[in-house]
C-alpha cells in the first residue's frame, strides 16, 4: 500500500475539543438535556458490615415532588445473568438491591427519586434505616489471605541464603482514590424493553454488556453513551452500583433518571488503588549483581468480588535476576471493590523493587544508575522472549547528562541550603505495551470533508485529537477538514479506554480504516477513463490536501470532491479493523525519572524540586498530548508519595477523609519544574503505528524516585506511602 505523507502526525497540535471544553459546550454525562428527567439520590449504609433490618421511608414517601423509594423491600428480583463483569472480575459482583446484607460502609441500601434533585437530597436524609450491624474488618492483618498467586525460577531461597549482600525489607503502600474532577453520573432512560444510558465510562462496551446481563437483555438493547469524560484514571473501568440503580430507578417509575455521586460517594461507591503490604528479600553479589528476589504481597480486596492487578510484572523482568519467588495474596475485607488506578500494578511494585534496588546500591558502594546497568537483561527472563525495544540504558544516559547527575554528591545528607536539606533520587519505569482488537469507521464525503467514528472514550489524554492525526494523514487530508467522533456503544467496538493500549489498537483501527477508504477512491480514479489519474498504477498515487496526484508528479491529479462528484457518489466509507498479532516478543515501554527534593531538616516537610523522566515510549504521535500525559503522571506520582493517604474508622469502615479537604491531593504550589523527554524512535512490533502508550508510563517510578531523594537528602529509608513528616522527625 502506498505510504502517505504524514504531515499531522508528530506535530505538536493543540486539542480539537479544546474550545468546546473552555467554553463548557462538550456535554459531559449529568449535562445531557433528557426531557421529563427526575434525580435520584442514593441512601448509603452508615454501617460497614452486617443487614439491614427495616427502613421506614414514610416521611421520605410524603415529602413534596418525591416520585419513588426503593430499596431490597420493593425492588423487582433482576436476573443477573451470567457473564464477565465489564472488568472481568471474578467472584459475585454487588447485587444492588436483591437482599438485606451490608457489606460495606455506604453501600446502596436506598434511592430516592424525586422531580428535583433538592427534594431528593432532603428526602433522602428522612429514611430510616435500622440495621444488626457488625464489627467489619478493614485491616489487612486481621484477616487471612486467600490462596496466593505465584511465580518461581531458579531457586530463589537457596541463591538468598548463599548471598554475598542480603536485604530483608518491609514496605507499605495506603490506598489511593482517583478523585477525577466529574463525579461519576448517569442518566437512564428505557424505551420499551431498550435502555439508554448517558455514562461516565471509559468503556460503553462493558458497560453495556454489564447492564445487559444485570437486566437479562440482549447486548444491543443497551446503548451507552459517553462523549466527554472529566477525568477517571481507571475508576470509570466498569460499571459501579449507582449505574444499575439508575437504570433500575428509571425502569420502576417509567421516567428518566439521573443519578450524581457526591464527592464523598465516590470514595466508597467506586473503586481505589488497593493499600499493599509488600516485603522484598534481595540477594547480590558483592559487586552489586543481582541473584536473588523474593516477593510477598498482600493486597485488600472485597469480600464478594477478587480484585488483582500486575503486581508481580516488574519484579519478573526488569532486572536479571536468575532466582525469583513471588507470592501475591488478595484479603477480603468488608470493604467496596478496588479497581484499576493510573499505572496500575507497575507503580505500586515499582516503590519497593526501586527503593530496594537504591538501598542495595548504597549498601555494595555503587552509583545507584550504575547498579542498574550491571543488571540490565539481555532479554525477558520471565518469558525468554527478545524485547521488541528496550532502550532503558539510553534513558539513563540521556537523564544523568539532562538532569546533571554526575554533579551530585553521593553522601546521604552532604548537601545543604540552610535549614532544608537537598537529596536527588533516581528510579527506572516500565509499564507493558497492552494491545487489543478494535474497529473503526471511516467516510470521505463529497464535499471533501471526512468521519471517522470507534466507540473509544476520551477521559483526558487527547483521544479525538491523536485519532484526527492519524485520520487525517492516512486520508491525505487537512485536520480541519475531518471529524472523529467516539464514545457511543453502537459505533464501532473497542477495547477499553485504560492500560495505555487506546493508540495502538482505536489509532491502528482508524488507521486502517481510513486506508482502506483512500484506497477506495484511487481505485476508482486509476479505473475511471475521466480521471486525470486513468491507468496510472494505485501504488504510485498519494493524497495530500484532498487531492489524489501522482507522487513523482503532483500536478497530475484530481480532489476527493472532483472524484466523487462526477461518479454520483455522496461518499466512500469502509470499516476498517485491527487484531493484535501474536509476535514472541516482549514489549514495554520504559523509563528513568530523576527527581530533586528539599527537607526541612527541623519540620521533617519534604518539597519536590525539580523532575525529569526519560521514556522510550515509541513513536510519539502528538507531541503536544504526550508533554501534557507527562505532566498529569508525575503530578499524580508526587501525589501518591507525599500526600494521598485514605484513612477508615477500623469501627464502622467510615472513610474518615471522604474530602478533597482531607484527602490531599497536590496542587500548583507543589508542582516546581517539571520535564518530560521522549527518545526517537518506534516499535514496530507493538502495531503498525510503533506506538508503545505512555498514559501509564510516566507514573511509574515517580514514589521510588522522591523517597530515594529524600534519603539522600536526609539518610533516612522511609518505606511507607506516603512519605509524612512524622517518619522523618
Amino acid at each position: 500500500m502506498t505510504q502517505q505523507p504524514q504531515r499531522a502526525v508528530g506535530t505538536p497540535m493543540s486539542r480539537v475539543d479544546g474550545r468546546l471544553k473552555v467554553t463548557g459546550h462538550a456535554a459531559y454525562a449529568a449535562e445531557h438535556p433528557v426531557d421529563g428527567v427526575l434525580h435520584a439520590v442514593i441512601v448509603d449504609s452508615s454501617v460497614g458490615k452486617g443487614r439491614v433490618t427495616s427502613i421506614d421511608d414514610r416521611a421520605a414517601r410524603a415529602h413534596p415532588g418525591v416520585v419513588a423509594v426503593i430499596s431490597h423491600l420493593n425492588a423487582p428480583r433482576l436476573p443477573y445473568r451470567d457473564a464477565p463483569n465489564s472488568n472481568n472480575l471474578p467472584g459475585t459482583r454487588l447485587r444492588v438491591f436483591q437482599d438485606d446484607q451490608v457489606r460495606f460502609f455506604g453501600q446502596p441500601v436506598a434511592v430516592v427519586v424525586a422531580s428535583t434533585l433538592e427534594a431528593a437530597q432532603h428526602a433522602a436524609r428522612l429514611v430510616d434505616v435500622r440495621y444488626d450491624a457488625q464489627p467489619p474488618s478493614t485491616d489487612l492483618n486481621t484477616v487471612p489471605a486467600g490462596e496466593p498467586g505465584s511465580y518461581a525460577r531458579g531457586d530463589a531461597d537457596s541463591a538468598l541464603s548463599t548471598a554475598d549482600v542480603k536485604l530483608d525489607l518491609e514496605y507499605h503502600m495506603s490506598r489511593n482514590h482517583h478523585n477525577p474532577m466529574e463525579p461519576h453520573a448517569t442518566i437512564a432512560q428505557w424505551n420499551g424493553d431498550r435502555l439508554t444510558l448517558w455514562d461516565k465510562t471509559q468503556w460503553v462496551g462493558g458497560t453495556q454488556r454489564d447492564l445487559a446481563a444485570v437486566f437479562g437483555i440482549p447486548d444491543d438493547a443497551v446503548r451507552v453513551l459517553s462523549p466527554f469524560v472529566g477525568g477517571a484514571f481507571g475508576s470509570g473501568l466498569r460499571a459501579w452500583p449507582h449505574v444499575t440503580v439508575a437504570a433500575l430507578a428509571a425502569r420502576q417509575t417509567g421516567r428518566p433518571v439521573k443519578l450524581v455521586l457526591t464527592r464523598r460517594q465516590l470514595y466508597f461507591g467506586t473503586g481505589f488503588r488497593p493499600r499493599y503490604d509488600y516485603r522484598l528479600r534481595v540477594g547480590a553479589t558483592r559487586d552489586g549483581r543481582l541473584t536473588a528476589m523474593i516477593h510477598d504481597i498482600r493486597a485488600e480486596t472485597s469480600s464478594y468480588e477478587t480484585f488483582q492487578e500486575a503486581t508481580l510484572a516488574p519484579g519478573q523482568m526488569l532486572y536479571s535476576t536468575p532466582n525469583v519467588r513471588q507470592e501475591y495474596r488478595t484479603v477480603p475485607l468488608d470493604v467496596n471493590t478496588p479497581i484499576w488506578m493510573r499505572g496500575p500494578g507497575y507503580a505500586t511494585a515499582s516503590f519497593p523493587l526501586e527503593c530496594a534496588l537504591d538501598e542495595l546500591a548504597y549498601a555494595v558502594g555503587l552509583d545507584p544508575i550504575e547498579l542498574r546497568r550491571r543488571n540490565e537483561p539481555e532479554r525477558d527472563e520471565s518469558t525468554g522472549e527478545p524485547f521488541s525495544t528496550r532502550r532503558l540504558l539510553e534513558c539513563y544516559t540521556v537523564g544523568a547528562r539532562e538532569f546533571g547527575w554526575r554533579r551530585r554528591n553521593p553522601a546521604p545528607r552532604s548537601t545543604r541550603e540552610g535549614d532544608w536539606l537537598i537529596g536527588t533520587g533516581v528510579a527506572t519505569a516500565v509499564y507493558h505495551t497492552a494491545r487489543g482488537a478494535a474497529q473503526a469507521y471511516a467516510r470521505v464525503n463529497a464535499d471533501g470533508t471526512a468521519l471517522v467514528q470507534s466507540a473509544s472514550s476520551d477521559m483526558g489524554p487527547g483521544t479525538y485529537t491523536s485519532m484526527t492525526q492519524v485520520a487525517a494523514d492516512a486520508l491525505g487530508l487537512g485536520t480541519d477538514t475531518v471529524r472523529f467522533e467516539l464514545g457511543d456503544s453502537m459505533m464501532p467496538p473497542t477495547p477499553p479506554h485504560g492500560g495505555s493500549q487506546t493508540m495502538a489498537s482505536v489509532g491502528s483501527a482508524v488507521q486502517d480504516a481510513c486506508d482502506k477508504v483512500r484506497q477506495q477512491a484511487i481505485t476508482m480514479a486509476v479505473n475511471d477513463p475521466r480521471s486525470p489519474l486513468h491507468g496510472a498504477a494505485p501504488g504510485d498515487v498519494i493524497v495530500r490536501d484532498g487531492r489524489l496526484v501522482l507522487r513523482n508528479d503532483p500536478t497530475r491529479g484530481e480532489s476527493y470532491r472532483a472524484l466523487l462528484t462526477r461518479n454520483n457518489r455522496a461518499q466512500l466509507e469502509t470499516v476498517g479493523g485491527y487484531t493484535p498479532d501474536q509476535a514472541r516478543r516482549s514489549m514495554s515501554a520504559y523509563g528513568a525519572v530523576f527527581a530533586e527534593v528539599a527537607v526541612d531538616a527541623r519540620l521533617g516537610l519534604v518539597r519536590l524540586r525539580r523532575m525529569l523522566g526519560v521514556y522510550d515510549a515509541g513513536r510519539i504521535i502528538s507531541p503536544k498530548l504526550a508533554e501534557s500525559q507527562a505532566i498529569g503522571g508525575m503530578v499524580g506520582g508526587i501525589g501518591s508519595a507525599l500526600l494521598e493517604h485514605t484513612v477508615t474508622d477500623p469501627r464502622d469502615g467510615r472513610i474518615v477523609n471522604a474530602n478533597l479537604a482531607d484527602y490531599l491531593v497536590p496542587v500548583n504550589a507543589d508542582i516546581p519544574e517539571l520535564r518530560a523527554i521522549y527518545l526517537d524512535g518506534e516499535d514496530r512490533a507493538t502495531g503498525p503505528l510503533g506506538v508503545k502508550g505512555l498514559g501509564e508510563i510516566v507514573y511509574v517510578g515517580v514514589a521510588p524516585a522522591i523517597a530515594n531523594a529524600v534519603f539522600h537528602a536526609t539518610g533516612r529509608r522511609v518505606r511507607n506511602l506516603p512519605i509524612t513528616a512524622e517518619a522523618l522527625l
